[in-house]
């Protein structure tokens, strides 16, 4: 499996090229330039002549981005551009809804990072997730809201939401990609809002999540890390499996293998 840790992914508009090094120093463990929602339809052309003179003139950058779906028609040509430019480390496929797409976006041989934020793609996930040339699954909570008539924030599509999560986070663990991003969190002013849903994330199995300003970075990274209960609970078990039995009692709980492996994987979260 494919451990590889991303904690923060940070978007910025490619039609704002002065922004992209403030990115790229804002301490996000990627950045993503994006060609798709953050453009608009008469600017497609444009934004992409900006990455490419970005490119060009900051050679040593590493960036991923954010292509238009299969379906548009400037796919082909951010492809293109993709391929070209050795900068470009992985592309971001949004409303990815087949293996084909995700092939066709693989075929310059960059990773791709499927965006499952539609119906079909969530119908479509274990041949997403199998396909050749997948990292990793982020998943589009607002897109996939919208696209299936959910009333946003409300309980009921909170509900589902969190099916579709564990959907995404199922087939991230049979195919044994890296771990999966959450969404974004559309309101860059409520950062208790944004703590308390990467924790939900965190503590459903996700490795981090897509973040649209740098001010959201921190507060992730800081949302990803375990409480310091955690950190002490989990370095009393390793201290007491140092002694080498396979099986033993501490604090009246019983330890395992299973638990030894929860107590080591926090540790390295807390790393």
């Amino acid at each position: 499996m494919n451990t590889s840790v991303v904690r923060s992914a940070l978007f910025v508009p490619a039609t704002r090229p002065e922004r992209i090094l403030k990115a790229l120093a804002s301490g996000a463990d990627r950045v993503i330039v994006d060609l798709e929602d953050a453009v608009q339809e008469h600017q497609k052309e444009y934004a992409r002549d900006n990455l490419e003179r970005f490119l060009n003139e900051h050679p040593d950058a590493r960036m991923l981005v954010r292509v238009n779906a299969a379906d548009h028609w400037a796919h082909a040509a951010d492809l293109d551009l993709c391929r070209r430019h050795a900068g470009v480390t992985a592309l971001l496929l949004p409303k990815a809804e087949s293996a084909v797409q995700v092939s066709t976006a693989n075929s310059g041989g960059k990773p791709v990072w499927p965006i499952i934020e539609s119906a079909k793609g969530l119908a479509a996930l274990d041949s997403i997730a199998s396909a050749q040339g997948v990292e990793r699954l982020s998943f589009g909570s607002l897109d996939l809201g919208l696209d299936l008539n959910l009333t946003t924030g409300s309980r009921a599509a909170e509900e589902f939401l969190s099916h579709a999560r564990y959907a995404v986070l199922l087939w991230t663990r049979v195919a044994g990609l890296a771990p999966a991003l959450d969404g974004v969190f559309p309101s860059i002013q409520d950062t208790t809002g944004l703590h308390t849903a990467v924790q939900f994330a965190r503590d459903m199995g996700f490795g981090g999540a897509l973040c649209i300003h740098p001010s959201q970075v921190a507060i992730i990274h800081q949302a990803l890390k375990p409480s310091i209960e955690e950190l002490q609970w989990a370095q009393r078990i390793m201290e007491a499996a140092s002694s080498g039995e396979g099986v033993f009692v501490l604090e009246g709980q019983m330890v395992d293998a299973p638990v030894i492996g929860r107590a080591q994987a926090i540790l390295q979260r807390a790393s």
